[in-house]
Parts: structure tokens; sequence; C-alpha cells
């Protein structure tokens, strides 16, 4: 089970083209890391605009790394506005995911359901019992 749904995470997250946009999201990260080191005179190392960065995606605004030049600044904003836009597809293709998963879940459900029905007359008196007793758990589940 657990291998069908990283499937069908993989499937919808490429389906989504989730996958690019994650990828394209951290080159941005790292590419707006380097300008902010260049750019920012106050900024001494690529792990400190990194780490500037983390605090700029993460909205905790630390306030231990600032910027004080223009450009900067306009680089922090383009990088808030992108994550938010990652996070709120991310947060889609999430939900998609559980939906799909749950859906599958009932099919499968289901399925087993409409074998057993089709076998009914084949059943013994207590395999009709255990299907009586499933019928039953899906029916209170469902409720």
């Amino acid at each position: 089970m657990r291998r069908k749904r990283f499937k069908i995470l993989y499937n919808i997250l490429r389906y989504t083209k989730a996958d690019r946009i994650f990828l394209s999201y951290l080159v941005f990260v790292f590419l707006d890391a380097a300008l902010i080191w260049v750019l920012e005179p106050t900024i001494a190392t690529y792990s400190n605009a990194l780490w500037y960065c983390y605090a700029v995606i993460s909205t905790a605004g630390f306030g231990d790394v600032t910027v004080t030049a223009f450009m900067p600044k306009i680089l922090s904003v383009a990088l808030t506005a992108y994550s938010l836009l990652v996070m709120a597809i991310v947060t889609g293709v999430v939900v998609n995911f559980y939906t799909q998963m749950i859906e599958v879940k009932n099919k499968e459900t289901l399925s087993a359901f409409l074998d057993k029905l089709e076998q009914l007359p084949n059943l013994s008196k207590e395999e009709c019992r255990e299907f009586s007793e499933q019928v039953k758990k899906f029916r209170a589940a469902r409720k």
C-alpha cells in the first residue's frame, strides 16, 4: 500500500508539474541567496545569505541578518511572493493526493465487496457471516 501511495503522489507531482515548480523554486532560492550575498554589503558569507533567505521564506524574520540595499530588498520581496505561490501549490497537491488515496481505498473496498457478492452462492455459512460483519463495519465507517 505504501508503494502505491508513493506512486500516486509521484504521478500527481508529475501530472501537475509540481515537481518542476519545486525544483525551480530551489534553484531560485540558491540564486537569490547568491545575488543577495553579492549585492548586500552587510552579508559577509553565502551561508549568511542562505540563512537570511530562510528567515524570509519562513516569515520568521529573526533579525540577526538584514538587508539595507534596494536590490536585495526587491529580491526578498520576490522570494516571499514565490514562496507563497509554491506553498499554495504544494498544499493543493497534498490535498489532491489524500483525496485520491481515499478514492482508491473506497474503490478497493467496494471491489472486494462486489467480488464476494458475485461468489455469494458459493460461500459457506461462516464466510457469509464474516461478509455480513464486514458490510456492517463498512456501513458504520461511512456514517
